[in-house]
Parts: structure tokens; C-alpha cells; sequence
């Protein structure tokens, strides 16, 4: 079976296609309600700008909601020795091991120490002033337990605490060292 179909049938089918007038501007307008709309927006934003400008100005420097005003002009001073308080928290025991990790933007110093018994606890590890050779001494301080407290075995008992440096802090450091009460791990660049 053969169908045939004529030429005008073929404009006629081609010509439901598209609407009358596709692509012309005055039917893709918008409605005049909504054209005017956006006209008094585009009114409106500029003003609103200008009188929140205007209203700013009103204060000036006199106003005490000013931030500029909030603090004076830095004055001298007398210089305060300030003393730190030694750290009442004692050494670890022992280092048993120490890691420098690198990652962009500095190091994590990571150190394992062991103390004597189990229950020490608030483990920090606590820089020292840079010397003149380079070397940064972290000291590995550690709270002893509030009563006392038995022996297990050393898995148990150890400690491991880090310490972040910066790529800036690095800079000024050949050694680090971390010392414990009876013995110290140090890794050099």
C-alpha cells in the first residue's frame, strides 16, 4: 500500500508549524503593565542608593557610632615585664618516638612519650625560644594522675601529642629536639 500525498497537502502540514508572526518584536513585548513596572525600578534603585549615601554623611566624624572614633590614637607606654608561670605539669618519662610531617603551608611535629604509670593526662608539647644555631626544643609536658594507679603493659600507657609549625616559623629552624625528663629525640633538616 502506497500513500501519496500532493504538494499543497505538504505546505499545509509545513505551515502549522511555526505561528503566525514567529520572531517578531511587538508580540515578544512585554505587557505594558509590566514594562512599566520595570521602568519605576530602575527609578527607584539609584535613589534609594543616593539617600542611603546622603544618610551616612549626616554623622560624620562627630557621631559616637562611628567606628572611626571607637579607639584613640596609640599613646607610649611604659613597658610591662610580663613573666609566664612555669608549666606545673612535669616532664614525660620518655620519648620513645618522634615524626616531622610535612604539608603545604608547614609541618605537624608528632611525638609518643611514655610515663611511668597509666592515667597522666593534658599531654602538650611546649616550645622553647629558637637559640642561635636553629634549634627549636619542644618540651613534652604531661599531667600525673590524681591517685595512684597501676602498671599494665607500655601500649597502654603511651602518650602521642603534636605540634603545628609554619612554613614562616620553619624557616628560622634547622633542628627541633623533644625532650622528656630522661631523654630527648631530635630530627634535623
Amino acid at each position: 500500500m502506497v500513500i501519496s500525498i500532493s504538494a499543497p497537502e505538504v505546505v499545509r502540514a509545513t505551515s502549522k508549524v511555526q505561528p503566525k508572526r514567529a520572531f517578531q518584536t511587538a508580540l515578544n513585548r512585554l505587557p505594558i503593565y509590566q514594562r512599566q513596572r520595570d521602568a519605576h525600578m530602575r527609578f527607584r534603585l539609584p535613589i534609594a542608593v543616593l539617600a542611603l549615601t546622603a544618610m551616612t554623611a549626616c554623622g560624620g566624624f562627630s557621631s559616637r557610632l562611628n567606628p572611626f572614633k571607637w579607639f584613640k590614637r596609640s599613646a607610649p607606654a611604659p613597658v610591662v615585664s610580663v613573666e609566664t608561670p612555669a608549666d606545673p605539669r612535669p616532664l614525660v618519662a620518655n620519648v620513645l618516638s618522634m615524626q616531622i610531617e610535612s604539608y603545604p603551608g608547614g609541618a605537624i611535629v608528632r611525638a609518643t612519650g611514655l610515663p611511668p604509670t597509666q592515667g597522666y593526662w593534658s599531654a602538650e608539647l611546649i616550645p622553647q625560644p629558637v637559640d642561635e644555631n636553629g634549634t627549636l626544643v619542644l618540651e613534652f609536658h604531661v599531667f600525673p594522675p590524681a591517685g595512684a594507679t597501676a602498671v599494665v603493659n607500655q601500649q597502654s600507657r603511651e602518650i602521642t601529642v603534636a605540634y603545628n609549625l609554619s612554613d614562616i616559623r620553619l624557616q628560622e629552624i634547622n633542628q627541633i629536639v623533644v625532650q622528656g625528663a630522661s631523654n630527648a629525640r631530635a630530627s634535623r633538616r
